[in-house]
């Protein structure tokens, strides 16, 4: 049985899904595209083709085998993307929870039904249909569990909306003794670089006491203040719209001191190496042309 174990987004890391490029199927039409950046890249011709974007996990594969991280990869479904574990479950200390997602990706979770079936059932859950929750919305921070959601009325309208206010509230209730603190974020259907899909899209803890964080990204300047008043600003790296938009808040720690992040992100990990992180830096630009990057791709099961 997995004895799962998940409070923060930092402690050394045990075991992980990771997801997979592998039988990703066609480039999607334009009518298919679930977020303003890949209908940018469809519309390019720049979108991501298989082969590189196999190559791309299978180098943040080999950086999790380099830290003996146990690596579930999800069962392969033809023509089917399965890159971004994050959206279709995620762990809260000791357990898992399946989220609702867009219907049409409910087949991503039966890909890992066979990491489920190692877990205690009891430890399981699933929310109501009328609560949305995905695992990019949810940061855990000791005792705080941080949400990304959206307050919009017209969240029914936004496909880029993942998480409502129910979402929240389930949460809330499933877990009494966590700090529970939503964040209402910023939304676009057609400018990848005003959207923020989930939290992870403009912030992420790093290391014990740091972060880093999009100050635009949130709709309300309150909840940016929090997260400063929370972390200190000086422990805090800001980045740019465009550091945004090319996902530099998306790295995946393995420990308290290691990052994996993207090899272009030079600004930022030049910040994180002069804070003393050891930086795995590995190619994931033709993954992050789908507004996803290395968290999204990460389901952690146990951390130390």
């Amino acid at each position: 049985m997995l004895q799962l174990n998940v409070k923060n987004e930092t402690s050394r890391l045990r075991a992980v899904v990771l997801g997979s490029a592998l039988n990703n199927g066609p480039t999607p039409t334009a009518d298919e595209a679930y977020d303003p950046k890949s209908l940018e890249h469809i519309l390019a011709g720049t979108y991501p083709v298989e082969a590189d974007m196999v190559a791309e996990m299978e180098a943040f594969n080999q950086v999790f085998q380099k830290y003996d991280v146990s690596v579930f990869r999800p069962e392969m479904i033809e023509n089917y993307n399965q890159i971004f574990t994050r959206d279709i479950g995620f762990v809260i200390d000791d357990i898992f929870i399946k989220a609702n997602i867009l219907p049409d990706r409910n087949r991503e979770l039966d890909a890992i039904q066979f990491v489920i079936d190692q877990i205690d059932p009891k430890k399981v859950v699933r929310p109501p249909e009328d609560v949305h929750i995905e695992g990019g919305d949810v940061m855990l921070w000791n005792d705080y569990i941080f949400i990304g959601t959206y307050k919009g009325s017209d969240y029914s309208s936004f496909i880029t909306a993942r998480t409502n206010m129910a979402g929240v509230n389930y949460i809330k209730e499933l877990f009494p003794h966590k700090i529970v603190k939503e964040f209402d974020l910023v939304k676009s259907k057609l400018e990848a670089r005003d959207n923020a899909l989930h939290l992870d899209c403009c912030f992420q803890p790093v290391g014990t006491n740091k972060g880093i964080i999009y100050k635009s990204g949130f709709r309300e300047e309150a909840d940016y203040v929090f997260l400063v008043n929370l972390f200190g600003k000086e422990n805090l790296f800001h980045i740019t719209r465009d550091e945004m938009y090319h996902m530099n808040s998306n790295v995946f720690s393995i420990d308290t001191n290691v990052v994996v992040s993207e090899r272009n992100f030079t600004r930022l990990n030049n910040w994180l190496r002069e804070n003393g992180f050891t930086v795995e830096e590995i190619p994931y630009a033709e993954i992050a042309k789908q507004e996803g990057l290395l968290r999204c791709s990460t389901l952690p099961l146990i951390r130390d």
